[in-house]
């Protein structure tokens, strides 16, 4: 399995956790902790300080995991990637995992969510979604009950089985779009077949 698992390691133009301050500060999380507790510690890091914009009324769009960091904001797709990174910058193999689900506000009625998939040696990929909490939402990181902010139950809304190693190009192409998060969140992305 460890050779399935090099993708989920590795750095790349988005998800940049060779990156000094993505490696001070998950290093620094982690310290000498199991990799079960790091993986929490980020976690809970990424879900709490940083700010996901559409909560806050922040309009800038953020991407690059470390970019993320340094404006300390970014929609769901942003803050898994600064979780990616930052898992990956202490060896935890981390992916990226999608929801589609109903929105009003979206051109299609549907829009994708995302999160992360973590590789626990004790649980094999657990889903964490570090969007952050509010009044009515919450999640947290208790594996192996995942405790995700959104249980799809409209008909068309799914949780997407299949882990990525890198976030989907429609994700990417979206958040390349725009500059203001209010046209983004007019205009999010979506999926209409599970991608494969």
């Amino acid at each position: 399995m460890k050779s399935n698992l090099e993708n989920y390691l590795r750095p790349t133009s988005i998800v940049d956790c060779a990156d000094p301050a993505i490696r001070k500060l998950a290093t620094g999380l982690a310290g000498d902790a199991a990799p079960l507790t790091a993986a929490s510690r980020c976690f809970q890091w990424v879900r709490d300080e940083i700010r996901h914009s559409g909560d806050f009324g922040d309009r800038r769009v953020t991407m690059i995991a470390s970019d993320v960091l340094r404006h300390r904001t970014g929609l769901c797709y942003a803050k898994s990637h600064l979780l990616a990174a930052m898992l990956r910058a202490i060896n935890i193999p981390c992916g990226f995992a999608y929801q589609r689900l109903a929105d009003d506000q979206s051109k299609s009625g549907f829009c994708l969510h995302g999160l992360n998939a973590v590789w626990l040696e004790e649980f094999g990929w657990y889903r964490v979604d570090p969007r952050g909490n509010r009044p009515g939402l919450s999640t947290s990181f208790d594996p192996p009950r995942e405790h995700l902010a959104f249980v799809p139950q409209q008909n068309g809304e799914r949780t997407i089985e299949q882990v990525f190693s890198d976030p989907l190009p429609v994700v990417v192409e979206c958040l390349s779009k725009y500059n203001d998060v209010s046209e983004l969140c007019s205009d999010l992305p979506d999926c209409f077949a599970e991608p494969t």
